[in-house]
């Protein structure tokens, strides 16, 4: 069972390396490999949640060399969550694309395995170099995704996203080498224990490279005016590649609660808190610039896009709140909105399928000016009503759901993550609640606003006022991952509370961190991996 802990990451780096042993012809034994890889992330995440479910944190040392020295994977309840929403992404993502999608290009499977060995990585590393060298594989294969299936407008959104996050990148690797110029150690526990005993003369260079990395991480995260690349990238991807790319974002909000609340926490000494302001003020303006982004937008892929920035600064503005009860609410958000965009992005290409190029531009048109003189007057006699082919009915309730996920309307799951986050913020304690607390609940308010408005004008105008010309072909592969993932965020309503539960303990021991610095600097004794 202790190797467990290293398995989310060379289960799929096998597979991806099998995969382009075994060629881009053999699609059967290729697609037959992802989905035993695939799978098998599933039910290690659901392990690892079980495993981690307790106080003590679950430190795997490769070759047992000590954590100062070593590579150290970290197994919390924080790291088990982000597993557990990239394996069932990922898995939802990769049964869509075996309806031929992978065809669009060549090496899909092994691009999409070591995406999620990239991913996995990122969230088990418990050093900063290895984090820079999880993303750099993460984005290696996002690179390819992104660019999947060619075409101009493809190419010229990923050689946008490309150019970005190689400047990101450069920024990571500026800011590690500083960080481990003053302080000596790339470990985040060890660089932890140490930020108390700088001294001033080095504080000041030791907190411009964690500013550095911080830029680079939210960068990645997609925080305004950072996350330009955003929507245009993911909207130009293909459908199983924009699902498992709208993930990335929330790498980058991980990287911020991980090693922010860490090193700036109350025992950080003179840099407790340090950046917090910025992180409020950022993700406010996030939540602001994705609400204009909804409301200005008439294309699906765009507005899912804009959709992720709202969510990446809602979590970001929470997270600036410096409240572990807020943070607790912010990683339920985190799950439902993970969950939710995915399946938004898998729908939007059913729901277009048999619609006319430019449908949404001429629903506007009659809108405005009126259908002509020449259109003939309806029969009185003619039956009323249209007759709406079960499919259009599937997607018609999955889009609803979608729409109420994202605006974060009751009764799922995206209404009580914001209820979690609002209650907590609004409780004063006798003390008054901050002007900051107001402004993130009209934020938040607004932006729920705006989604509502963008996707019922969406769903108006993509089932009523220019529907398909035919009723869309679908395979059953195909809308079964969107129902899966809906029905998580049914299943995360209904057990809102164990959720709840689970999710606040992982925030408590993320802004107080002594179990995981214990258990990270500790001697290690036994075999490896212990």
């Amino acid at each position: 069972m202790q190797h467990l802990v290293v398995a989310p990451i060379v289960v799929p780096m096998i597979a991806g390396a099998a995969m382009i042993l075994a060629g881009d012809r053999r699609r059967r034994l290729t697609a037959a490999i992802g989905l035993l890889s695939t799978l098998t992330l599933v039910v290690l995440a659901t392990i690892l949640i079980g495993i981690a479910d307790g106080p003590a944190v679950h430190v795997y040392r490769l070759g047992n060399w000590p954590s100062l020295f070593g590579i150290v994977l970290v197994l919390d309840r924080l790291s088990a969550v982000m597993l557990a929403l990239a394996a069932l992404l990922g898995f939802a993502a990769f049964l869509f694309s075996m309806g031929r999608w992978e065809r669009a290009g060549v090496h899909f499977h092994p691009l999409f395995q070591f995406q999620l060995m990239g991913l996995n990585g990122a969230f088990l590393t418990g050093d900063l170099f290895n984090l820079f060298v999880f993303f750099e594989v993460m984005l290696a294969a996002s690179y390819g995704m992104a660019l999947h299936g060619s075409g101009v407008a493809r190419v010229r959104a990923g050689m946008h996203y490309i150019v970005v996050n190689l400047v990101a990148s450069l920024l990571f690797l500026v800011g590690v080498s500083v960080v481990y110029g003053v302080a000596g150690t790339l470990n985040m526990a060890e660089l932890a224990h140490r930020m108390r005993g700088v001294t001033p003369h080095d504080r000041g260079l030791l907190e411009t490279g964690l500013a550095v990395l911080g830029i680079a991480f939210l960068v990645k995260a997609a925080m305004w005016p950072l996350g330009f690349w955003l929507p245009p990238t993911y909207a130009a991807a293909t459908t199983p590649a924009a699902a498992i790319l709208s993930i990335l974002s929330k790498v980058g909000i991980y990287a911020v609660l991980r090693v922010w609340l860490l090193l700036f926490g109350a025992a950080a000494g003179p840099s407790a808190g340090f950046g917090e302001a910025w992180l409020l003020i950022g993700g406010l303006l996030t939540i602001a610039f994705g609400s204009i982004a909804v409301l200005a937008t008439q294309n699906l892929p765009r507005l899912a896009g804009a959709s992720v920035m709202i969510s990446s600064g809602t979590l970001l503005a929470a997270i600036g709140a410096g409240q572990a009860a807020v943070t607790g609410g912010a990683l339920l958000y985190l799950v439902s909105s993970v969950l939710s965009i995915g399946a938004f992005f898998l729908l939007i290409e059913l729901v277009e399928r048999g619609r006319e190029v430019g449908a949404d531009v001429l629903a506007v048109s009659r809108e405005a000016f009126g259908a002509g003189e020449e259109e003939e007057e309806i029969d009185e006699q003619e039956v009323v009503g249209v007759a709406i082919p079960g499919t259009v009915a599937i997607l018609g309730f999955a889009f609803m759901a979608c729409a109420v996920l994202l605006a974060g309307l009751p009764p799922l799951s995206g209404f009580l993550a914001k209820f979690a986050i609002l209650s907590t913020l609004l409780a004063s304690g006798g003390t008054g609640v901050p002007a900051t607390s107001w402004v993130l609940m009209a934020a938040l308010i607004l932006s729920g606003f705006a989604t509502v408005v963008a996707m019922l004008r969406t769903g108006i105008d993509v089932f009523w006022a220019s529907p398909a010309t035919r009723a869309p072909r679908i395979g059953l592969i195909e809308i079964l991952p969107v129902a899966m993932l809906l029905l998580l965020c049914v299943a995360l309503t209904v057990g809102a509370g164990p959720a709840m539960a689970y999710l606040q303990s992982a925030a408590e021991r993320l802004h107080i961190p002594a179990d995981y610095l214990q258990g990270v600097v500790s001697t290690p004794a036994g075999g490896p991996g212990r």
